[in-house]
Parts: structure tokens; C-alpha cells; sequence
């Protein structure tokens, strides 16, 4: 079963002030932590590993935001050298789909999704405030890409994955108690 609303239909307004980019970093800030609470409520924990229909595990969401951790890396240093446009991301997720996630123990997952974020965070925290209105084409959605907006269209990903984790888990528990 998908998303309810597919990452690739969504659309986004970036119509806010760049000032705004505390809060959002904050959204930032917290991804890892409620990855881990997520995790840390899943019972029992076979249901990290179990794919309902076609759709990516539980693990394998978790492993697939530390697989895009680059790419955000990535394009903040593109948006603030004044490249044109970002680079591409691979929106077939080849990385996510070739990892084997299964094979890596979920703590070796958030582990490794934390330290990124943790390093992007103290990248983002270390630029001026005038640095998140610094722009690049964002290559998809074909509309310039503030810094600010950036951060923002990452912690929906984020948001996405979360929500997902969550219907998985459902899904799981009910399939189980009908069982």
C-alpha cells in the first residue's frame, strides 16, 4: 500500500520569510529523535523488517533517510557557492532499494541517520541568517530553492517517511490481531 499522498505529487509554497529558519531547523533538529521514539514503540521488532505488499519496511524508510542525507548536504553547499541549478537526485532511489537495509541493525541505522543530521545541522547553525535566503533551481520542481526552503522541503520528507512508519505499524498490528 502507498503513501497516502505520494512524495512525488506534492507540491510545495515557499512563501514564508527566510527569518523563519530556526523553526524549521528545529523540525530539523527533531527527526532524529522521533525516528528513534518510533522505533523504540514497534512491537514487536520483526515488524521493522516486514513489508506490506511492494512498499519499503519500516527499516528500510529509516535506511532510506540516511541514503538522502548527502543529497541535502549536497545542495546547501551548492545553494551557497551560487550554483544555477542543484544536482539531481536519483528519483528512482537506487541506493535505497540496492542497501539491503535488513542487513544492518536498525541501531547502526538511526545511529548513522543522527551523526548526518547532526553534522548538517552544525553546517546550517554556523551561516548567517541572510545565508537562507541564498537561492539555487531546484531541478524537479523547476523553481528556485531558497536555503530556507531547503531545510523545509526536507523535514516534509522527513515527515513523509515518519507518517509512513506509522501506518506501517499499523497495518502490521492489525494484520496480526486478525489473524
Amino acid at each position: 500500500m502507498p503513501s497516502k499522498y505520494p512524495w512525488f505529487e506534492r507540491t510545495f509554497s515557499f512563501d514564508f520569510p527566510a527569518s523563519k529558519h530556526p523553526d524549521i531547523l528545529e523540525r530539523l533538529r527533531g527527526a532524529p529523535i522521533r525516528v528513534e521514539s518510533k522505533i523504540a514503540s514497534i512491537a514487536p521488532p520483526e515488524f521493522l523488517t516486514r513489508r506490506v505488499g511492494e512498499t519499503w519496511s519500516i527499516q528500510e524508510n529509516v535506511g532510506h533517510l540516511l541514503d538522502l542525507e548527502p543529497l541535502w548536504h549536497r545542495r546547501t553547499e551548492e545553494i551557497l557557492e551560487g550554483v544555477e541549478t542543484m544536482c539531481v537526485a536519483d528519483l528512482t532511489n537506487t541506493k535505497t532499494h540496492e542497501a539491503n537495509h535488513h542487513a544492518s541493525s536498525i541501531e547502526d541505522l538511526m545511529k548513522g541517520f543522527r551523526a548526518s543530521r547532526e553534522r548538517w545541522l552544525a553546517r546550517l547553525d554556523a551561516l548567517a541568517d541572510e545565508d537562507f535566503a541564498l537561492t539555487s533551481n531546484h531541478p524537479r520542481l523547476g523553481t528556485p530553492m531558497r536555503l530556507v526552503d531547503l531545510c523545509l522541503f526536507t523535514s516534509e520528507h522527513d515527515d513523509c517517511h515518519l507518517a509512513r512508519m506509522t501506518e506501517l505499524a499499523r497495518l502490521l498490528a492489525k494484520e496480526t490481531a486478525n489473524r
